[in-house]
């Protein structure tokens, strides 16, 4: 008997998807995908898609347009079958483009928001979106989850020897805030600068006295360069603490990120399987499942 929900899988997000399929009960459609020399992408879904309602999985993460694309391909072939698509993202790519901040600079969330309603899609799921304002350009019901909590679950079977929370920036501090909260700790946020036409990164703070011999946890939603990672725990190491850690919900780690943020001398990263990678140790697929 086909099940009354449905849960495709799109190539991006397989571990996700499988994980949220077991959990909510609901028929698993993977997805084959052949790619063209010409970078072209051709579908094809194995499994029988329910008339009633399906969850689309997919990821946007690089590279990112191949990926919304087949984002968006999956959402309009369900729609032809469903009567109800509900599109998990669980990784939002564009959500750093949700306003002008330069002069003539298309706001790409404005867009997505139109391409997701026109394929088809009901509602969107996110996990940790960038900003909620990106949001706000959409039409169709949206809902962000938070990975905090299941990160925090995570520390909280780690050792720490007083642990305090650290925000690499100020835009990050009621993250923070919440993090030191679940976990029942203190936290801090660094003031940081970044230039907006070259991307440079320096931090504004001056010396902090309440890092020295303890154990610190660096929270941000995303890391993609690491740059400002790196600045922060440059910074606090000369500060006196003991070990860096670096908690994160969509580890991207472009360019040698990795390698470039343990060099500085944190000791772990941990992320969630919003993207998959080495870092992504977290499941956050209980947390949508509770979301659907």
């Amino acid at each position: 008997m086909l099940s009354k929900l449905s849960v495709i899988a799109g190539k991006s997000s397989e571990d996700v998807a499988k994980r949220l399929s077991k959990k909510i009960k609901a028929n698993l459609i993977k997805t084959e995908i052949r790619v063209f020399a010409d970078g072209e992408s051709k579908i094809t879904l194995n499994g029988e898609i329910s008339k009633k309602k399906s969850i689309v999985v997919q990821s946007i993460y690089p590279p990112v347009d191949t990926n919304l694309i087949q984002a968006l391909s999956l959402i309009s072939k369900a729609k032809e079958i469903s009567s109800e698509v509900i599109a998990v993202i669980p990784y939002m790519g564009y959500a750093r483009q949700d306003r002008e901040f330069l002069p003539g600079e298309i706001i790409t969330m404005k867009v997505l928001g139109k391409l997701f309603k026109g394929a088809g899609a009901s509602k969107i799921i996110a996990v940790d979106i960038h900003s909620m304002i990106g949001f706000k350009h959409f039409t169709i019901k949206t809902k962000n989850v938070s990975a905090i909590p299941e990160l925090v679950q995570y520390f909280k079977k780690l050792s720490l020897k007083n642990p305090l929370v650290v925000s690499p920036d100020q835009g990050g501090k009621e993250r923070a805030k919440e993090f030191a909260k679940e976990l029942g700790s203190e936290y801090i946020a660094l003031e940081k600068k970044r230039d907006r036409k070259t991307g440079k990164v320096q931090i504004k703070t001056k010396n902090l006295d309440e890092v020295a011999n303890r154990d610190l946890i660096l929270v941000d939603d995303m890391i993609s360069t690491g740059g400002s990672i790196v600045k922060a725990t440059q910074f606090l190491k000369k500060q006196k603490c003991k070990k860096v850690y670096v908690a994160c919900t969509h580890a991207l780690l472009m360019n040698n990120a990795e390698k470039r943020i343990r060099k500085a001398g944190v000791t772990k990263i941990i992320s969630t399987n919003t993207i998959p990678g080495k870092t992504s140790i977290v499941d956050i697929s209980d947390t949508i499942a509770k979301a659907i």
